[in-house]
């Protein structure tokens, strides 16, 4: 299989076409706890990030792909590279699936076609992922991929109840 896609999903950049899909997911109040998120997203700054996504990552600092279904080609979710940080060949790794496709196995297999393409292609050393001790779907989803607990970072977010601690999670390249 190429690094991108299996028999199942396709990560593939941005097009102009996702800028609804992003405009709803990116203002999803809901999750952006999961994330640095403040505030709503505009379409015309979406739509710019989305013009300028062609942009190399070593300039970026960070790659975001749709994963997609091969079978159908919709699209289901995002898949992030951030933090990017060449000299020390590290990233941090971000996903987020449309909640009809959570629990189906996609997050699984995005995020094992992203690591491969990582280690591989961008030759990163090591990724790392900040998941809330209350995220247990995600905590299990980066285990299920070969990440380990390296710390927990003690009442890292805010969240409607207080604060509460990130996990971060680690996987080193097999080379």
């Amino acid at each position: 299989m190429t690094p991108l896609k299996n028999d199942k999903i396709l990560l593939r950049a941005l097009e102009p076409e996702d800028l609804e899909l992003l405009y709803k997911w990116e203002n999803d109040s809901s999750i952006w706890n999961s994330g640095n998120t403040m505030s709503p997203y505009s379409r015309y700054v979406l739509k710019k990030y989305i013009s300028e996504s062609h942009l190399n990552i070593y300039d970026l600092k960070q790659l975001r792909l749709m994963v997609e279904l091969r079978e159908t080609g919709q699209t289901v979710g995002i898949t992030d590279i951030y933090d990017f940080d060449a000299h020390h060949r590290k990233a941090g790794v971000g996903i987020l699936l449309d909640p009809e496709y959570q629990r189906s196995g996609m997050a699984t297999e995005a995020i094992k076609l992203l690591m491969d393409y990582a280690f591989s292609f961008l030759k990163i050393h090591q990724l790392y992922a900040y998941v809330a001790v209350t995220n247990e779907p995600s905590k299990a989803l980066f285990l299920r991929c070969g990440f380990t607990v390296s710390g927990t970072l003690s009442d890292w977010i805010s969240t409607e109840s207080g604060f509460t601690d990130v996990l971060v999670l680690q996987r080193f390249s097999p080379q």
